[in-house]
Formats: structure tokens, sequence, C-alpha cells
């Protein structure tokens, strides 16, 4: 079906921000706006209620909320870069030359610095099932080198898959590592940890990265045997989460080591609530997943999403594919450095059965 786009909003600036809307054949709708590249939402046909829909991401009805102008928007949706995930003390070094960043993470640089790719308008066209937004990443942004251009591509097929198909080009070499930010609730996006406590999570990886107080790796790809990360046959989330690191903020925020090789697009994990037939399977050609349970949304309930609803600690789930964290730093097989004649391509779809 055609693409229909209506205004969203604007910015402080006067700029207008631009909503995308797709629509397959099954009745799934998809909406995105040019601010950050972002899903705002993903609805689905409600089998418990025939003929309405059901919304299975977290996110804004305007966009304030995207801004952050009333509580901080943790990325709900957004692309995220030039590096998603952390990088640590903000500083790298590339063929001798040192670079550093902003600490936007206590002493860490998180998903691309003060105004990463979630905080700028990018350019739009669309087709007859997919939206492309482009941008220019000047030499110097953030502290980065080169003039980086990248196009991201969502594409909502009949066979009730998201697609997005991530670009991108260098002048200099520079670390580059790109991934979407969504957070789904497959009971419905206002179910909050009750309904994401029902969610069965298994994900193909053998190992994972342990982290320090920080949440860097440390370095190492340890097995996920006799742990709470083995997660290779479905395991439900409100029997694992108690039993997760992280103190006040205990959950998942790890990276797992997808199992198989990067020249395949291969399944990474599998996300089912069986109480509503719903599930989610996330492909991708990504050498890891961060899978990530909110652990950093308020749990005071201060965040107001959509429709008035409170989002709270452990409302989401997010599956994002990406190079391992701080690749930069260690001596990972993956070191997320893209030179100039070389092509970054990062490829995933997010699967949904109803």
């Amino acid at each position: 079906m055609p693409v229909s786009k209506e205004t969203f909003g604007t910015l402080d600036n006067g700029l207008a921000v631009q909503k995308f809307i797709l629509e397959n054949d099954n009745g799934i709708i998809v909406e995105l706006i040019d601010y950050g590249a972002t899903i705002v939402s993903i609805k689905i046909p409600n089998n418990d209620n025939p003929g309405s829909k059901i919304d299975l991401v977290l996110g804004y009805d305007d966009i304030d909320g995207y801004l952050g102008k009333a509580t901080k928007n943790p990325y709900f949706g957004a692309i995220v870069g030039r590096v998603a995930n952390r990088i640590a003390e903000g500083k790298f070094s590339i063929d001798g030359e040192s670079f550093t960043l902003a600490q936007n993470n206590g002493t860490n640089s998180l998903h691309g610095g003060i105004k990463g790719f979630d905080k700028i308008i990018w350019n739009a066209t669309s087709a007859e099932n997919s939206v492309t937004f482009s941008y220019l990443s000047k030499d110097g942004e953030e502290g980065y080198p080169g003039d980086v251009v990248i196009n991201v591509t969502y594409i909502l097929t009949n066979d009730n898959g998201l697609k997005i198909n991530i670009k991108g080009v260098t002048s200099k070499a520079t670390p580059l590592n790109l991934a979407n930010h969504v957070y789904f609730n497959l009971a419905g996006h206002e179910s909050g940890a009750e309904g994401l406590g029902e969610h069965f999570v298994a994900v193909n990886a053998d190992h994972y990265l342990p982290t320090n107080d920080k949440q860097i790796p440390l370095g190492k790809l340890t097995d996920v045997g006799g742990s709470v990360f083995d997660l290779r046959i479905p395991r439900k989330l409100c029997d694992m989460l108690p039993n997760c690191p992280g103190g006040e903020n205990n959950g998942y925020d790890h990276n797992f080591c997808v199992n198989g090789p990067t020249s395949l697009f291969r399944l990474a994990s599998r996300v089912e609530h069986r109480q509503s037939k719903r599930a989610l399977e996330c492909y991708s050609n990504q050498p890891g997943v961060q899978f990530y349970t909110g652990n950093f949304i308020p749990a005071d309930k201060s965040l107001r999403g959509k429709s008035g609803t409170f989002y709270g600690k452990h409302s989401g789930f997010c599956l994002e594919t990406q190079t391992f964290p701080d690749a930069i730093n260690q001596s990972f097989d993956h070191d997320s450095i893209l030179r100039p004649g070389q092509v970054y391509d990062h490829q995933v779809m997010y699967k949904f059965f109803f």
C-alpha cells in the first residue's frame, strides 16, 4: 500500500517533524517520524478484540515527548549512533590518532553522545511500502572523524516483517555501529512490567559479554551455560529478572553473541507472549544483540507515554542488533571501524506472529 504522510509536530526552531505511515495487507500499521528516524508505533490486529488493533511499542503521542521536555526520553524507537551502546571513558584511537567524546553515561560515551543520530531530523523519501531516512554526519560531529553518509530504510512486508536496512560510507576511518532502540511489549505498550513478565524469551547465543559496574564488557566471551544468561531455550521473564544483576536497576542489559557467521541473515531471538498468542522474531547479520529490559526507565513511573500511559521499570524490552559494545577499544574479532571504500551494511528484521 502507498505510504501516507502527515505532520507530527514542530521543533523549537520551527522545523516540522513528519510522520510516515506504512500498512501491509494483513492490517499491520507502522508509524515512523523523521526525528531520529524513529519507530513511533507498530499496531497489529488484536485477536482478543476483533476489529481493533494493539500497539506493541513504547513511545509518545507528540514530538515533545521525543524531545524530552517532561522527562528524559530513553531513546524510544530511534536510530542511535554513530556508535550504539557504550565507549569506555569516551575515548578511542584509530591508526595512532586519539579521539575524545562526550561522557554522557557516567564516564562512558553512550549512543553517539550529547546529540546523536536520535536527536536530528533526517531527510526522508518514501516508496510503495518503505521509507528511507538519510543523514550526513560531518567530520568532527560529536568528536568522531570523517564525513559519514547514512541511509536507513524501513520496509513493511506482507509476511509481517519490518525490515531495517542501514548502510553507510565514510571519508575517514571511523567507528560506526548503529542500532534501532525500539522497545517492545507484546502484551501491549500500556501493560507495563506485569505484561512484560509474562513473555518467554529465547536468544540464539552460546556466549554473552560480562560487564563491569560501568556496563563495559570485560573483554571475553563467556559461556551462558548455568547462568541467568542461558536463554537458548525459552525462559519466562518474571522468573529470570529477579535473578539478574544490576541492583536497583536489575535486569538484562547485555550483549549476546549471536550464533553463526555474519555472512548469514540469521535468527537472533524469539519472544512469545503466550497468553495472547503473539510472538516476535528478530533476524540480523550483526555479530551481537543487546537484550535490554528497560532497567533504567524510572521506577516511580514519572515517564508518561502514549495515551497517558505511565511507563516504569521493565515496561518493555529491546533487541538491539549491533557490533559488540566498546569494540573500538577491545580485542574482539569485530572492531566496528569503517574505512573509506567500505560499506557499512546492517540488516535486521522484526517479524510478527499473531
